[in-house]
């Protein structure tokens, strides 16, 4: 599956927050990642969000799509972090 994780943390638990999600998606601006995902691998990322989360103050959006050409992206400005792999 595709999807978008948006998260808005406490600024102490935002550096292991970035580190988390680096660990399952690509980081592509402040607090905002992309990217194919296992539904088990989706899971154990929202187990181990909760962990680092204050559930009353912190949140954590995903929106989730089945293929990422279901949904149309438009960059205006600068894009922060290309998704371009180079091998």
């Amino acid at each position: 599956m595709y999807v978008i994780l948006v998260y808005d943390v406490g600024e102490k638990r935002v550096a292991k927050m970035l580190k988390l999600c680096r660990r399952y998606l690509h980081w592509i601006q402040n607090s905002v990642f992309e990217g194919e995902i296992t539904e088990v691998r989706l899971r154990e990322l929202q187990h181990h969000a909760r962990k680092l989360m204050n559930l009353q103050e912190d949140s954590l959006i995903i929106f989730a799509s089945r293929e990422e050409r279901w949904l149309e992206k438009e960059i205006i400005g600068r894009e922060k972090n290309k998704l371009d792999n180079f091998l």
